[in-house]
């Protein structure tokens, strides 16, 4: 046929019913060029198993005499994400690889009752290499077997929409596996069929194959496999893996990005790559306008999230990338005192005009084996032995505990326009994250994730989960995510206060270690009586109730850090501290603990 196109058809058999049933395996044999035969699956297989005793996967056709029909719609587009990374295989404390089954009914009102609305389901692509995380694709067409059939994934997906939660597919197109028995490479057993011939045509880093995206047939088979995915199985859009990597002939290995426009526009620039994502994003956006694209970029390239007829790449998202790394350096390098204030602000800020940014502490980058999650950078191996609410509160526990609720809740509120957090990571886990493999005896102590950790009172887990449901709760209410870029008033080294305003409400943090304020004056633009809405030292945080949620503040016309009002405290009061050994005294102004995140509510604002 055109276009490279190869057809067989087979007539019904008298009954009527399909020549090949459904379940049948079958294989693609090729003749190449030197007479050998080859066996391969089908680069378009809906379904590929493998059995126990075998290595490779078989190709099954999947057509049962009743697919599943959706029965919810999509949710409308979300002005903000608030996004939960997942793994299907994971997300079990069990040490096995858990199914789509029990992503649906244990995993799902998790992320609902969380105050999540976007689930992003990594490693659904199937990949013949487990310990890949899902980045070695070896089958597009096809959703892992490995967690149950193409149905029940459809059902996953379909029991998502009728709780409003929209799904997001963690697309491979930057690159597939070398795998040649169950992938593309070498299937017409050349070097060149998908991919680049040569040097061009592998990744050094990542061992694995690129595209050749100049290729026509290659277009049609990447952008009818986003249609597939939409379509077929109703996500509602993507996050595209490797964007930088695709971007530039050096795929961002060994270079560094300033911010110089130099380093977006020249030769180096692959724009075969470049004019690909331009179609896939014009392509989705003319089809199904309500699906949301995500690029994977830490270059910056200017323009890669403004609209493909404005000559952007047509992304609705990027990835801030700079934040998690910015996290880890200040953490692994300074001591709390010598933290910067201005430093952590800039990097929560820096972002392309009218270009949205999706803010995240933390994500599955951090938490796979040879790096570190916040959690375990600020707590180690106390985790172990002194979360339990009937062990002493150490002072690593105490700091570890109070900072993760502080990081999280500023890169929530003032690091983009939307937030990601990967599964686990909203109440520390553990533990890091590591897949069976020869080097630790095929185990799945690690692949799994502990979510019964949150159930136990006796645990401090518990303090962390709620803060993050909190967070997320207080952000559907009052949608700082889709406001304006926040106006920070104040970023004070020497007291380590960092102040500013979003959406109407007041953010104020006190990253000093040991020193609090009374008498505290912060400048606002708005006047009213405010209150406290969220308080990272409650009771229930597991922090040390150091402030009397009764207190009001009232604006004062007195300008303040460039701001036309500023706050006071309605009265003078003596308050005990649950610290240990400090007594403090709220007078007033505002009264500001040491390691503490306050977010204040203007009353007088109709709700």
């Amino acid at each position: 046929m055109e276009y490279g196109k190869w057809e067989l058809f087979i007539p019904p058999g008298q009954d009527g019913y399909p020549p090949v049933p459904h379940g049948s395996k079958l294989k693609v044999v090729i003749r190449a060029q030197n007479g050998e035969l080859l066996y391969r699956i089908s680069p378009w297989a809906r379904y590929v198993v493998r059995d126990e005793d075998k290595v490779n996967y078989d190709w099954v056709h999947w057509s049962p005499p009743q697919s599943y029909i959706h029965k919810h719609p999509s949710p409308k587009r979300l002005k903000s994400l608030r996004i939960y990374e997942s793994h299907v295989g994971i997300a079990s404390p069990e040490g096995k690889v858990a199914s789509y089954k029990n992503f649906t009914y244990n995993v799902l009102p998790r992320i609902k009752d969380l105050g999540y609305n976007c689930v992003q389901l990594m490693a659904i692509m199937e990949h013949a290499y487990y310990a890949s995380f899902g980045y070695q694709v070896t089958s597009f067409f096809a959703a892992s077997s490995r967690y149950g059939t193409p149905d029940d994934l459809k059902e996953m997906i379909d029991i998502a929409h009728s709780m409003g939660i929209t799904v997001l597919l963690d697309v491979v197109h930057s690159h597939a596996s070398k795998n040649s028995e169950d992938g593309l490479n070498k299937f017409d057993g050349t070097d060149s069929c998908f991919f680049h011939s040569g040097h061009r045509g592998n990744h050094q880093l990542w061992d694995s194959r690129l595209f050749d995206y100049a290729n026509w047939e290659v277009l049609r088979f990447l952008l009818s496999n986003l249609r597939m995915w939409i379509e077929d199985y109703r996500f509602d859009g993507f996050r595209f893996d490797g964007v930088t990597s695709m971007l530039y002939h050096h795929h961002g290995i060994g270079t560094g990005f300033s911010g110089d426009y130099n380093e977006y526009f020249g030769l180096h620039v692959d724009e075969d790559a470049l004019c690909y994502l331009m179609l896939a994003n014009h392509m989705i956006k003319f089809l199904h306008p309500e699906c949301i694209t995500i690029a994977e970029d830490v270059s910056g390239m200017p323009a890669l999230c403004r609209p493909v007829a404005e000559g952007g790449g047509g992304f609705d998202y990027r990835l801030a990338m700079a934040i998690p790394d910015k996290w880890i350096q200040i953490i692994k390098e300074l001591k709390d005192e010598d933290w910067n204030m201005g430093n952590i602000v800039h990097t929560l800020t820096n972002r392309r005009y009218e270009e949205k940014y999706i803010a995240y502490a933390e994500s599955h980058d951090q938490a796979l084996v040879g790096d570190k999650t916040l959690a375990f950078r600020l707590m180690d191996a106390e985790m172990y032995t002194n979360m339990s609410v009937l062990s002493p509160l150490t002072p690593v526990i105490d700091r570890g505990i109070q900072l993760h609720k502080m990081i999280r809740l500023i890169t929530h509120a003032l690091g983009g326009e939307s937030y990601l957090n990967f599964m686990g990571n909203e109440f520390g886990h553990p533990e890091w994250l590591d897949f069976p493999r020869r080097g630790n005896n095929e185990s799945y102590h690690y692949a799994r994730r502990q979510f019964n950790l949150t159930e136990d009172h006796l645990l401090r887990y518990r303090f962390l989960n709620a803060f993050d449901r909190d967070m997320n709760k207080w952000e559907e209410k009052f949608g700082w995510l889709a406001s304006p870029p926040a106006y920070v008033s104040e970023k004070h080294e020497s007291n380590k206060v960092i102040a500013f305003e979003r959406a109407g409400l007041i953010f104020i943090f006190n990253f000093h270690p040991y020193q609090s304020y009374v008498d505290y004056r912060v400048g606002i633009e708005t006047p009213g009586k405010y209150e406290i809405l969220l308080d990272s030292d409650a009771a229930e945080y597991g922090g040390h109730q150091r402030l009397d949620h009764s207190t009001e503040y009232f604006s004062e016309e007195y300008p303040h850090n460039y701001r036309p009002n500023s706050l006071m405290q309605s009265n003078s009061q003596t308050t005990f501290s649950q610290h240990p050994r400090r007594c403090l005294r709220h007078h007033i102004e505002v009264y500001i603990p040491s390691r503490v995140a306050i977010v204040l509510q203007n009353m007088d604002i109709p709700k």
